[in-house]
């Protein structure tokens, strides 16, 4: 043995846990949707719950992610706690599938042709062939996320096989036989070890996968390596333990104290069980034989499924504990504090989830800076401070979420590498500013309000007739925004921009009338520039709506979100009949109400 072998070995554990977490990736990026939705639908039968745990991490290949995940939901008041319970268990006894995959470790001798190409050493460079081919052969999201998964399954095996052919030598040498021989007769010792590994490494199928390598030295056995599974179980948990904590309201955070309780059940049991066999001699024809990967791939499947058949009735129990243990926090006073608390650091590890938090703050900032703008509105007819007061309060809660979700992108953006992902976080980037600066607006117009009946004035009849016809005309294309926004509505994105260039001829006309009221002295000098005041907030309402709907177009259009300037100057220049036809008709529509309005 030299330090070559070592550095082997190491770099074959580096190999083994990049493929592993490069396969993790993949899966969880291509199956996020399906998971969401799978997960809000969780009942509270634990059985159901139980299988859906299982069933989630045995396709993304995590118990961690499945249970952060969990907690995640449990936090945003999607799941409760008690539908929370069985995908827990369930997500312990998914994990075992990984060992399952590895144990192909053991087809070594020859077969058929079929065991041949199942064989580690020709499954790990076919799959890598097969991914990069599906990668380059055709650019596409779905043909990078599968041709992840692929290649990702080929490192993991081409880890392996360094890692066996490193331990070949090193149990040559005897040092596998002294690491592990001392560990049967002391299962503490052997149960620290595993906890220790798994904790470190932060993933219990990686810890196994690793003791799968070591086993193909042919000097383990069972009864130097039970007690070390059996602390993988702990040291994994931990982990979990710690992410679901992190930023998390009580019940999420229940969620991981669970987990510890139920892997702490686990191991006394499997403990306990195993030397009572033990020493009733049950187990002697096993105990120092060896144990190969497959056995240890079968052994882990035992001990997690026997675990969680018995365990699994007592799932109230572990609830009432973790209320024991994690007390609620003071009730929060804001309507909004919930929703905001959803922006929970757990989903970031999968975009999809925590994009569709975002996108449910993002639709209540436009609909309370669409019913702060119509209050404002509202107060130049029917003054009232209270609805001021609630204007302002719902401005405050739109400020908020802007720096909240603001806040979470930035977080999300150090996560994502997909350019699809980019897309929808540099979509909701612009969202966020332009819902803000809706609100801004709304204030600006209600102040105007303010002053007008601070000084005890007001518009004119002929200046109040014309605002119901721009009011008209903004709600319109306001509700044109949230239905683009909403629904990624490209039709309803389309209608924007039109009545966007309507707005800005309504008020270039309005301006016009008011500066001859103001000669004719129909109108006073400070009404009359609160009026142009309040005619450039509605124009700057409609650009903002602009926004929206172009980067709607553009995000489902190839091609135009990086020439978007180009985009508006053509549809404004004529040379579009759609956009011609719909300015026209929205043109003589509105500007026929404005003349029955004045006349």
């Amino acid at each position: 043995m030299n330090i070559f072998n070592v550095i082997t070995l190491f770099g074959g554990l580096a190999m083994f846990l990049y493929g592993m977490r490069l396969m993790g990736d993949g899966l969880k990026a291509s199956s996020s949707g399906t998971l969401k939705k799978a997960m809000e639908r969780v009942t509270g039968t634990p059985i159901k719950a139980f299988l859906l745990g299982l069933l989630v991490t045995a396709v993304v290949q995590s118990s961690t992610a499945t249970i952060v995940l969990t907690s995640g939901l449990v936090g945003a008041g999607i799941i409760s706690l008690r539908q929370s319970l069985g995908v827990i268990i369930g997500a312990n006894v998914g994990t075992t599938v990984t060992g399952q995959i590895i144990r192909l470790l053991d087809l070594n001798s020859s077969g058929t042709s079929f065991l041949q190409f199942l064989k580690p050493s020709t499954l790990a460079p076919l799959a890598l062939i097969i991914g990069i081919v599906i990668i380059m052969g055709k650019k596409s999201k779905e043909s990078n996320t599968i041709g992840q998964i692929i290649i990702g399954f080929g490192i993991l095996f081409s880890g392996l096989l360094n890692m066996t052919d490193a331990v070949g030598v090193l149990s040559e040498s005897g040092i596998v036989e002294r690491l592990f021989s001392g560990l049967g007769n002391n299962p503490l010792i052997a149960y620290a070890v595993g906890a220790g590994v798994a904790f470190v490494l932060q993933s219990s199928s990686a810890t196994i996968g690793i003791l799968q390598a070591f086993s193909t030295s042919g000097q383990l056995t069972f009864g130097g390596i039970y007690a070390v599974l059996v602390g993988i179980y702990l040291g994994d948990c931990v982990t979990t333990a710690i992410v679901c904590n992190i930023g998390a309201k009580p019940e999420a955070k229940r969620v991981g104290v669970v987990n510890i309780l139920f892997n702490l059940s686990e191991s006394i049991l499997i403990l306990t069980v195993v030397t009572i066999i033990h020493h009733m001699g049950f187990l002697d024809p096993i105990w120092n034989s060896a144990i190969h990967s497959g056995g240890i791939a079968n052994t882990n499947t035992i001990f997690n499924l026997s675990c969680a058949i018995l365990l699994l009735p007592f799932v109230g129990v572990y609830e009432r504990i973790s209320y024991r243990l994690v007390k609620d926090e003071p009730a929060v006073e804001g309507k909004y504090d919930e929703m905001l608390d959803a922006l929970n650091p757990v989903f970031i590890s999968t975009p999809a989830l925590a994009f569709g938090r975002c996108y449910e703050v993002l639709l209540v900032m436009c609909q309370l800076a669409r019913t702060n703008i119509n209050r404002a509105f509202d107060m130049f007819t029917q003054y009232d401070p209270k609805m001021m007061e609630q204007l302002e309060e719902d401005e405050n809660y739109i400020d908020c979420m802007a720096d909240k979700v603001s806040n979470y992108l930035v977080q999300i953006s150090a996560e994502i590498n997909s350019h699809h992902h980019v897309e929808i976080m540099n979509y909701y980037y612009s969202a966020v500013t332009e819902f803000e600066r809706l609100g801004d607006h709304a204030l600006n117009i209600a102040e105007i309000a303010v002053e007008l009946n601070e000084k005890d004035d007001t518009f004119s009849k002929y200046a109040l007739s014309e605002l119901i016809v721009l009011r008209e005309l903004l709600d319109t294309i306001l509700n044109y925004t949230n239905e683009a926004f909403k629904k990624q509505n490209l039709e309803a994105a389309r209608q924007i921009e039109p009545l966007e260039e309507v707005v800005d001829d309504m008020v270039n006309v309005l301006k016009e009338n008011h500066l001859e009221r103001l000669r004719s002295g129909a109108c006073g000098v400070l009404n009359g520039t609160e009026f142009c005041n309040l005619l450039s907030e509605a124009e700057r309402i409609s650009d903002v709506c602009s926004n929206v709907g172009v980067a709607t177009v553009a995000r489902a259009t190839p091609g135009i979100e990086h020439q978007v300037h180009d985009y508006i100057s053509m549809l404004h220049s004529g040379r579009d009949e759609n956009f011609n036809h719909a300015y026209q008709e929205a043109h003589d529509r509105y500007f026929r109400l404005l003349q029955r309005k004045v006349s």
